[in-house]
């Protein structure tokens, strides 16, 4: 008898199971299917300004001067996110000599022309923490000696193009109103709670979650070997694009990085000394574009989405150089500590664009004056 209740229960669970991986499945299918049809061209080549977005702004500016005061370390004030930098190095940006007339935009108008730059790579945690923990890594490339009027008029003697991208193709928040209830919740603590802002699934924003813990990744064997996504759009001349910038190791001399000890809290910035310092060796990249296609998926004001390169396909428009040099000492970090990095620090042939850019303008240069103030009073 008992025997037989527990083959009848065995049955009944295995039904059970088979029922909640079809459902599962089903569900999965319907969702993919919906999000297929939500997500389909045209859509606007144009931005589009939601009438409360200032406001929202300025609430968001507030939230990220409340975690640069909660993430200072010791007496100094750090960035409100990319807090720990593994260093800032000279690079040499060239232009591709061969480059097609279409792709011959603003700081790539000239094929051959070289432009001095400074990369700085980083985490991308508010607070510095080891490198073996799973984040964001970032990179931050600033061509100096850019002719031409700068697009905010308080920073006109800059002379200055930079691009800011990290390690993911897509953000894990869509606009302004969602980056505005995502910061407010990591202001309090509240990581997961950030992508279920109340008990109504609705609200729930489970496919940010997966964009979010995608970014959040294993470190690389080293900053160098990363590829790096604007994940936000620009113009690019009259068009519309996103930026990366990808190793490409076959532009330098053949070189194989040694073992790094990852138990070691800053072992990135090691591997960097490692190469570029140590054994000499430059690192190289290409620095694509990816334009637009307006009859495609492709928003300039939802972040979330990642521009499909079967839709539209990346173009290299220019090289980086990183060469070997020593750039590990107390006064060059300091320097990188103090330096800003801001995607309107540039020209107006590669404004930032959209909802997220839009937001940056404000917060970037809220946050780095405030961050500025507080640490020249130390």
């Amino acid at each position: 008898m008992p025997g037989r209740l527990w083959l009848r229960l065995g049955a009944l669970l295995g039904k059970l199971l088979l029922l909640s991986l079809v459902l599962g499945l089903s569900g999965w299918a319907l969702a993919s299917i919906w999000f297929a049809w939500q997500h389909r061209g045209p859509v606007a080549a144009q931005e589009q300004i939601p009438a409360d977005e200032a406001a929202r702004t300025q609430d968001i500016i507030q939230t990220a001067v409340r975690i640069v005061d909660q993430h200072r370390e010791g007496t100094r004030y750090l960035r409100d996110a990319h807090a720990k930098a593994h260093g800032c190095v000279r690079a040499e940006v060239q232009v591709l000599k061969d480059l097609a007339p279409e792709l011959r935009q603003g700081v790539f108008a000239n094929p051959g022309q070289t432009w001095q730059a400074t990369v700085r790579l980083s985490n991308g945690n508010a607070y510095p923490q080891f490198d073996s923990i799973r984040d964001a890594r970032g990179m931050a490339l600033k061509l100096h000696e850019v002719p031409g009027r700068q697009l905010m008029a308080s920073e006109a003697a800059r002379q200055e193009q930079d691009f800011v991208m990290f390690n993911h193709p897509n953000f894990f928040v869509s606009d302004v109103a969602e980056y505005q209830q995502n910061i407010a919740a990591q202001a309090d603590g509240k990581k997961v709670g950030a992508f279920f802002p109340a008990w109504d699934p609705r609200t729930w924003q489970v496919r940010h979650l997966f964009i979010a813990l995608a970014t959040l990744a294993p470190a690389p064997a080293s900053p160098t070997q990363t590829t790096y996504f604007s994940v936000s759009p620009y113009k690019f001349g009259k068009a519309n694009a996103k930026f990366r910038v990808m190793p490409d190791p076959d532009s330098c001399p053949t070189y194989n990085l040694p073992a790094q000890n990852q138990d070691l809290p800053n072992f990135l910035r090691s591997a960097l000394v490692q190469q570029l310092s140590t054994d000499r060796a430059p690192a190289c990249f290409v620095l694509q574009i990816q334009r637009q296609d307006p009859n495609r998926f492709m928003p300039i004001e939802d972040t979330s989405i990642e521009w499909k390169e079967a839709d539209a396909p990346f173009e290299t428009v220019a090289r980086v150089t990183i060469p070997a040099q020593d750039f590990d000492t107390p006064a060059q970090n300091l320097a990188c500590d103090n330096q800003s990095f801001n995607p309107w620090f540039g020209v107006e042939a590669h404004r930032p664009i959209g909802g997220i850019n839009r937001l940056r303008k404000s917060v970037y240069e809220a946050v780095s004056d405030y961050r500025h103030s507080r640490n020249a009073e130390q």
